[in-house]
């Protein structure tokens, strides 16, 4: 795709998106990069809640809740891709958004689509990803969220994949650009059978159905190492760089050399 942005207008509105809520919430952003051990480059930076003075996520997510979900929501699209763009981001951005907050995808994206436009980001940039912990109802739901999503020119990620309702149900229905491999399965997988097993089954149904996967979680260089043998190279973890609040996190040398 070009990497110039392309703003569609959806046209109405839904009940949701008229609601203004109450004052806006305090938050902010961590960024934490999502690597390609292939050429040591950065694919993406993940767009992770924090409070306004670095505090974590939780302290920000206790206060949404059904009166101020959709608000919110709003609120994390708007000053993700704001915040990526002050400080100058080049590549993807992955922002996370609530399913059950979403009335009709085509309507609700309309504040996405003008803070891509009031700053410059490409909509092909874009990566959107079902947040972690988000109960969804109906996989039917979610579905078509991120088909409206990959017609406007967004990315898609299932995040978690592998636990909760992030499975191979909603797989089989809708393929997604991106799965994001639970961190569950990653732990100490270079220790264990098992989990070896079943990630290398779901690198190969990946191949055989054009879906890139990202191991989430990496904390230790033989994780890296016995996943980019299996076929995965873009990556996302503590052993390349903590989430780095209202900034793009530095990778070390480190991160990239054998043990």
């Amino acid at each position: 795709m070009t990497n110039t942005p392309i703003f569609p207008q959806p046209s109405g509105g839904c009940q949701g998106c008229r609601q203004k809520g109450e004052a806006d919430m305090a938050f902010s952003f961590a960024f934490q990069p999502i690597v390609d051990v292939r050429d040591q480059s950065t694919f993406a930076h993940e767009a992770l809640v924090r409070g306004v003075q670095g505090e974590g996520a939780l302290s920000v997510l206790e206060q949404v809740d059904d009166q101020n979900r959709y608000r919110f929501d709003q609120l994390c699209r708007v000053r993700a891709i704001s915040t990526a763009a002050q400080l100058g981001l080049t590549g993807f951005l992955s922002i996370n958004f609530l399913p059950n907050a979403v009335y009709r995808p085509d309507m609700c994206i309309r504040s996405t689509l003008e803070a891509a436009r009031a700053h410059a980001f490409p909509l092909d940039r874009l990566i959107f990803e079902a947040v972690e912990g988000e109960h969804v109802e109906s996989n039917k739901h979610l579905m078509n969220i991120l088909r409206e999503y990959r017609e406007f020119g967004f990315k898609t990620a299932i995040d978690d994949f592998g636990a909760g309702y992030s499975g191979l149900n909603l797989l089989a229905d809708f393929q997604p650009d991106l799965i994001k491999l639970d961190m569950a399965l990653i732990r100490d997988i270079h220790r264990d059978r098992v989990r070896q097993a079943i990630v290398r089954g779901v690198v190969g149904m990946c191949a055989e159905l054009g879906v890139e996967v990202i191991a989430e979680g990496i904390e230790h260089p033989e994780e890296r190492d016995f996943l980019a043998d299996c076929g995965i190279y873009l990556m996302q973890g503590f052993w390349f760089a903590k989430p780095a609040f209202e900034a793009m996190a530095q990778i070390p040398v480190e991160a990239w050399q054998p043990i």
